[in-house]
C-alpha cells in the first residue's frame, strides 16, 4: 500500500472481502453474548456494502 493517494472508497473497495468478514466475525461474536440487535446492525452494514458492490459490478 505505498500509494498514499487513495481514497477511502478506492480502499475499502480493495478490501471489501476483508471487511465483510470482519462485520460478520463481530455480528458473531455479538450473537454469542445475545446481543441480537448489534449483530443485526452490523450484518446490516455488510449487506449495504454487497449490494453497493452489486451495483457497481452490473453497471460496469
Amino acid at each position: 500500500m505505498g500509494d498514499d493517494s487513495k481514497t477511502v472508497a478506492e480502499i475499502a473497495q480493495l478490501y471489501l472481502g476483508n471487511i465483510l468478514y470482519a462485520l460478520e466475525m463481530a455480528a458473531l461474536s455479538l450473537d454469542e453474548q445475545n446481543k441480537t440487535t448489534d449483530a443485526a446492525f452490523y450484518r446490516g452494514i455488510a449487506r449495504k456494502l454487497a449490494e453497493a458492490r452489486g451495483r457497481e459490478t452490473k453497471s460496469r
